[in-house]
């Protein structure tokens, strides 16, 4: 058996332009079907955590802020004795400011809250794990509700680990504008990866997954926007991580390929450095960088039939998220163990959308720049 001297860590999300706030919801599910990155343990951890988060999200478009996010989140992991654990997570988003109604114009108010719980409990075997999750979230005009399922059956030298995974979802949509009343949409995801220990230095992942919904996907805050009923779409995840033993640092590189019927391909390479510092002081910077193609219903607006073209059949939108764009993410987070039992952490993230940074390809004409920053402060204790 081979003991890596670095781990794998599931990316932490944070919402941008192409993550509409309907779709909050549905980033539970990926939350809970987040399967596990390192080589799994053969029994619950001796000590339980408590963590408390906050986020401070802002976008902006030339000469006007748009959307604010604040969110606070309290995290409880706990084992019972030494084959279980049991989590969960409360969160609270207090959403305002304005959204466009199409592309980048008619900046529109809003203000909403959302409020969501999941919880997971883990059984772990000698050779794997089982986890049994659900989720809940509800704002004022969305409820979704998820379960999960996941499993990991690692090798007997503990080297290789499978992990596989099932999630559904069930969102019901009753927008305060009433332009639909009591639409659904169902997501079922299916997750396979492999996490293999290469040498004492290095680990990668692969996971592969497949995603198929039904339902109402369109956007009822924005004009000309009136999506397929139907969305497929497939993963590929291939992450690596190298600990640099001279500088007692690890290097995580990830690359990851979307696709779906849409017609939306999309690219994100990333690449974090985490840094000891002595004295429990650790340094992460991170670089991300997106590109997508535009999904196959999307149009430019006409400008002479305002706000879109009436010869438009069958689907289309307007929406920005759906073009054809590249985006680049800047970041740092600084960590400091007080003890050992105290963490607290500091994330500042800045993020820029622009259409002529699409890779393998042009992006969409006549986009305004758009940007956002985000902060996370952290604090957990082990007990």
């Amino acid at each position: 058996m081979t003991i890596a001297k670095t781990s794998m860590q599931p990316q932490e999300a944070v919402p941008t332009e192409s993550a509409p706030l309907q779709t909050l919801g549905a980033a539970l599910l990926a939350a809970a079907m987040a399967l596990p990155l390192a080589v799994q343990a053969e029994s619950a951890p001796e000590h339980g955590q408590i963590s408390l988060k906050h986020l401070d999200y802002l976008d902006s478009q030339p000469g006007a802020s748009r959307i604010r996010v604040l969110t606070t989140a309290l995290s409880v992991l706990a084992p019972v004795g030494s084959d279980w654990l049991v989590g969960g997570t409360l969160t609270t988003d207090g959403i305002s400011g304005a959204s466009p109604a199409y592309q980048s114009a008619a900046l529109t108010k809003m203000r909403d809250e959302r409020h969501a719980v999941d919880s997971e409990v883990t059984r772990y075997f000698s050779n794997g794990t089982l986890t049994l999750g659900a989720s809940l979230s509800k704002e004022s005009d969305y409820l979704s509700r998820g379960l999960s399922a996941q499993a990991t059956h690692s090798s007997e030298s503990k080297n290789t680990t499978w992990s596989f995974g099932l999630g559904v979802n069930n969102d019901s949509i009753n927008p305060t504008n009433k332009v639909v009343v009591n639409e659904s949409k169902k997501v079922t995801a299916l997750l396979l990866g492999v996490t293999q220990v290469l040498t004492v230095d290095d680990i990668v992942l692969l996971n592969l997954g497949h995603s198929g919904g039904h339902g109402y996907f369109s956007d009822p805050y924005k004009f000309a926007d009136k999506r397929p009923s139907d969305k497929n779409s497939d993963t590929l995840m291939l992450r690596w991580n190298h600990h640099l033993e001279t500088l007692g640092a690890t290097a995580r590189m990830s690359y990851r390929h979307y696709s779906d019927n849409w017609g939306i391909r999309s690219h994100t390479f990333g690449l974090e450095y985490v840094q000891p510092l002595g004295r429990g002081w650790t340094v992460t910077p991170l670089l991300r960088v997106y590109s997508q193609s535009a999904a196959s219903f999307y149009v430019l607006p006409d400008a002479s039939s305002y706000p879109f073209s009436p010869s438009t059949k069958g689907d289309y939108s307007e929406d920005q998220r759906v073009s054809a764009f590249g985006a680049h993410t800047f970041g740092l987070k600084v960590a400091k163990q007080l003890d050992a039992d105290w963490l607290i952490d500091l994330k500042f993230e800045q993020y820029g959308q622009r259409s002529g940074w699409r890779l393998f390809g042009d992006g969409s004409p006549g986009q305004m720049p758009f940007n956002a920053r985000s902060v996370q402060a952290g604090l957990s204790r082990q007990f």
